[in-house]
């Protein structure tokens, strides 16, 4: 009996992961192409108004960019730090966790085409709907936090060779390795609820379909998962009887907020703003969910749902599944062998003479590659700093200059909502 319950449920996770693999793939080597080709320091000017303008602007940038909820804040408080208006900080923490490139296409995958156009769509007004109802509760309110100057970025022409092996290393390296457990986590929980819940679990149990989307809220709300991780978990939930619109309440509250970015929110900005954004991400993810189960057939979601419940699904060749699998698979371990097996820049040995300008700072909230970059970003832009290496994996950053400024460290660490706590 035991035998067959994991049986069972390898297959299921295999199967979750050969209909997933080749439109990961396909979403990490968009991803990259975004990071590299994309002009991330010309858009920020966009961004400074008061109005429906610059929401605009923020939802439009934060729509495609793969970043989940855990990396959109440390890059929305940046923004914030440097002059965005409150309404369009908040535009880009809601629609830029819900979706990205990586995303939608993983979306096709498993959910469906109907789906997979749904979620870029409701990111966009539920993005807009949240920046102008923070612009509103805003008004005639004075913005006292004025824009940091950072040191100017250096613009020179790159090779082509150059671009490629960046594009490559986001998309395979840095960016995977910011959802690989997530991921992981994600297959293996749709995995269980597809053997554990029986097949009509929720019209027996859960048949109310608001109730539905308000106790799916309840559980998405303080949890963390990607938007990626996220749709295994919501495919799995619907051929349960979850109706559409449940699940899409799943798929935005899930990776737009969290416990942890509740907690940046207001220590960076502050707690009207917390409650503008969990207003504007509870009221549209109700909103859209009501609308999607009154106003959209339930047979465009129902189709693919049904296709992969019965394993018919067969968009894709099995032998490029595979493939794509395999190449999935071995990228994955890729990330586990870096991060256990091969020493940081930081745990390489310093020589002596250096190690006398060396500072080991304790730093908590860091959990991917981009809080990485960002606490290393703005540390390395205060004066008299010679080297900077953050790990995440450790809450720790290694700082290196003459003369450094502990103090000017700890208000660069906590104006992009990190928490700094001394030396290590």
């Amino acid at each position: 009996m035991i035998i067959e319950y994991i049986t069972g449920y390898l297959n299921e996770f295999l199967y979750l992961l050969l209909e997933m693999a080749p439109w990961l793939l396909l979403g990490f080597l968009f991803a990259g192409l975004l990071h590299v080709y994309m002009p991330h320091g010309s858009v920020r000017k966009y961004m400074g108004k008061n109005n429906l303008k610059s929401v605009l602007y923020s939802v439009l940038l934060g729509i495609p960019l793969p970043l989940c909820s855990c990396g959109v804040i440390p890059t929305g408080i940046s923004f914030y730090k440097e002059g965005a208006s409150k309404g369009s900080t908040v535009a880009f923490l809601i629609s830029t966790p819900q979706t990205g490139v990586d995303s939608i296409l993983a979306t096709y995958s498993l959910l469906g085409l109907p789906f997979a156009l749904l979620r870029p769509v409701v990111a966009f007004f539920s993005g807009i709907l949240g920046g102008i109802f923070t612009n509103l509760n805003n008004a005639g309110e004075i913005d006292v936090s004025k824009p940091e100057k950072t040191k100017p970025e250096l613009q020179h022409r790159e090779k082509s060779s150059t671009k490629f092996r960046k594009m490559f290393r986001y998309a395979f390296v840095d960016f995977m390795e910011d959802i690989a457990d997530w991921l992981i986590i994600g297959l293996a929980v749709a995995a269980l609820i597809s053997m554990v819940l029986p097949d009509n679990f929720f019209t027996l149990y859960l048949d109310n379909q608001f109730l539905s989307m308000l106790v799916v809220l309840a559980a998405s709300i303080p949890i963390y998962v990607c938007a990626t991780g996220s749709i295994p978990i919501a495919a799995v939930l619907m051929m349960k009887g979850l109706s559409p619109g449940a699940a899409l309440v799943f798929l935005m509250a899930g990776p737009a907020t969290n416990a942890a970015t509740m907690a940046v929110i207001t220590k960076a900005i502050d707690k009207k703003t917390l409650i503008n954004y969990l207003v504007s991400i509870i009221g549209s993810a109700l909103l859209f969910g009501y609308l999607t189960n009154q106003f959209l057939p339930v047979e465009w979601f129902t189709f693919a749902i049904s296709e992969h419940g019965a394993h018919q699904h067969e968009l894709l060749p099995r032998w490029l599944q595979i493939i794509s699998a395999a190449i999935l698979g071995v990228a994955v371990l890729n990330i586990y062998y870096r991060k256990f097996f091969v020493k940081n820049k930081s745990e390489i040995e310093i020589p002596m003479s250096e190690q006398i300008n060396q500072v080991n700072l304790k730093v908590k909230g860091m959990t991917c590659n981009h809080c990485k970059a960002n606490v290393e970003k703005s540390i390395a832009s205060i004066k008299g700093i010679e080297f900077v290496e953050a790990n995440p994996d450790k809450d720790e950053v290694i700082v290196r200059g003459d003369n450094v400024d502990l103090d000017a460290i700890q208000k660069s660490v906590e104006n992009i909502g990190y928490t700094y706590e001394g030396k290590a």
